[in-house]
């Protein structure tokens, strides 16, 4: 039996959104000023368009780009972007993770569309090379819940005729993004920089821009999911204006993230210090035989929301409630200890792990964490073989 580890994670937040908050983190920090303000005050109007300059100055947008808030995180961007844009010319979605699939029910059920769907088992990325440039296309560029990223970008074409909407939540501040080869990349709060939940932002380029002006899309379109107004894109979107009420405290937490990632070294600093975390991960799944990635392929291996599945003999001849339950075990066993929060797969997911790595999670803590994932596995097996 693997000895009950004596060192924990300072900070033992492993979740794949809401994510781990940044490095010294306090309330205290947020300032609490223009709390209980109305939304349209001056102030917090002028605050929220703040916060749009430092996500482009973080994030590196082109200049030429737009930006928008959009209510209910990356999901309601991803739909704002569907339903505004989508119906002009004919669409393909990539499916292969929870939220491609959910992106391309949207389109057949629910925008009556005819979407040609891209998919691929978990743990896969979809051909690439049935990509049409002549179509639009929906795409997750990270899959959150499958731990696969997009091979680069060389399949994306920049003569295209269609749009390339990209769902960039678990990417964006983590990972490089070609611009010029997208032209929506959406992205929340909650995931890279730990903000909170709840608001969302598209990012536009002058093509998605030049769409939302020219196409009327042939349904009606929910006022929290309206980029146009009646002469095409709704231009005061891009100065911070909101297409409903939103939360001032959001707002605030978000901008204390962004110039956090700024103070240390922007885009490049965040990206490393990802890439640090995830090779931290790497050393332990290398040197472990009953834990492997869900994304057997490294060159599509997320860096951030990092999906593993357990590849003992044991386990793998329970049927899949039988794992899902060991799963459970295993997490209740290092929260109980305090030791980590949150490292179940998602829930539509194959039973495994999933650990973030992101940018604001520290490389000592992952290394902290490894030795509780090893005996909460021990001690978990064992119970189930005693029952």
């Amino acid at each position: 039996m693997t000895r009950k580890p004596s060192i924990k994670p300072e900070r033992p937040w492993f979740s794949s959104g809401p994510t781990a908050k940044r490095p010294g983190w306090s309330s205290q920090a947020i300032p609490h000023g223009l709390l209980g303000r109305g939304i349209r005050a001056p102030e917090v109007v002028q605050r929220f368009a703040y916060g749009l300059q430092m996500t482009r100055a973080l994030l590196q947008v082109p200049d030429d780009w737009v930006m928008v808030y959009v209510p209910g995180s990356d999901t309601g961007a991803v739909e704002a972007a569907m339903w505004s844009m989508l119906g002009e010319r004919p669409v393909q979605v990539m499916a292969f993770e929870n939220f491609g699939k959910v992106w391309a029910t949207d389109a057949k059920s629910h925008l009556n569309l005819e979407p040609e769907i891209l998919s691929a088992p978990w743990g896969r990325f979809p051909d690439t090379s049935r990509v049409d440039p002549a179509k639009d296309l929906v795409f997750p560029w990270n899959g959150t819940t499958s731990g696969v990223k997009a091979p680069g970008s060389d399949w994306l074409s920049t003569e295209r005729e269609g749009i390339v909407i990209c769902d960039a939540t678990s990417a964006a501040f983590a990972m490089p993004l070609p611009f010029g080869k997208l032209d929506v990349v959406t992205f929340s709060f909650q995931k890279a920089l730990g903000g909170e939940a709840g608001l969302g932002v598209a990012a536009l380029s002058p093509r998605a821009v030049e769409r939302l002006d020219r196409f009327e899309p042939p349904r009606p379109v929910p006022k929290v999911l309206r980029l146009r107004g009646e002469n095409g894109f709704e231009r005061t979107l891009a100065t911070g204006s909101m297409l409903n009420t939103f939360s001032v405290w959001t707002l605030e937490d978000w901008i204390d993230g962004v110039e956090w990632g700024l103070s240390i070294g922007g885009l490049e600093a965040l990206i490393a210090r990802t890439d640090a975390n995830a090779a931290a991960l790497d050393r332990w799944v290398s040197a472990t035989p009953w834990i492997a990635y869900l994304a057997e392929d490294a060159d599509i291996r997320s860096t951030t929301s990092v999906c593993l599945k357990i590849v003992d003999p044991r386990v793998e001849a329970l049927d899949d409630d039988a794992r899902r339950a060991l799963v459970t075990r295993m997490k209740a066993l290092v929260e109980d200890e305090g030791a980590a929060f949150d490292i179940e797969g998602h829930r539509n997911a194959p039973a495994g792990l999933r650990i973030w790595c992101g940018c604001t999670v520290e490389a000592a803590d992952i290394e902290a964490v490894t030795p509780w994932l090893d005996w909460a596995f021990e001690t978990a097996i064992a119970e189930y073989s005693a029952d």
